[in-house]
C-alpha cells in the first residue's frame, strides 16, 4: 500500500474536503492523487502556503507546505521590494522607477 500525506495541516486544509494520510494500491495512483490535490491546494485555498509533492521512504508520497512569499511580499512578481524596484545594491540591477519596474508591489 501507498500512502499520501499531508506534511502540516494548515487552517484551509482542515476546513477542506480533503483528508490526510489516503491509502493506495499503487504507486502511480498515489502519486496522481497527491499531484492533483497539491495542485488544487494551490489553486482554491488562501494563497499563502504553497504546496508540492515529494516522495518520501516506505512507499509514501508527501504534499509538502511552503510559505507563498509572493503572498508575504504583495509583489506579483515574487520579489520583494527591498530587492526589486529602486533598489541599488550592488548585487541587483540598477534603480528603476516605479512606472518602468512592471510589478504590482507598490514599491516607492
Amino acid at each position: 500500500m501507498y500512502t499520501v500525506q499531508m506534511q502540516d495541516e494548515c487552517s484551509c486544509f482542515k476546513k477542506s474536503e480533503y483528508s490526510n494520510n489516503n491509502t493506495f494500491k499503487t504507486q502511480q495512483e498515489a502519486y496522481q492523487y497527491a499531484n492533483i490535490v497539491a495542485e488544487f491546494m494551490n489553486e482554491e485555498f488562501c494563497s499563502q502556503h504553497i504546496f508540492y509533492t515529494e516522495r518520501a521512504d516506505n512507499d509514501t508520497f508527501i504534499i509538502r507546505v511552503d510559505i507563498n512569499v509572493t503572498n508575504v511580499s504583495g509583489c506579483s512578481t515574487g520579489v520583494t521590494c527591498d530587492v526589486g524596484c529602486g533598489s541599488t545594491d550592488d548585487w541587483t540591477l540598477e534603480s528603476t522607477d516605479d512606472e518602468s519596474c512592471g510589478t504590482s508591489c507598490g514599491c516607492a
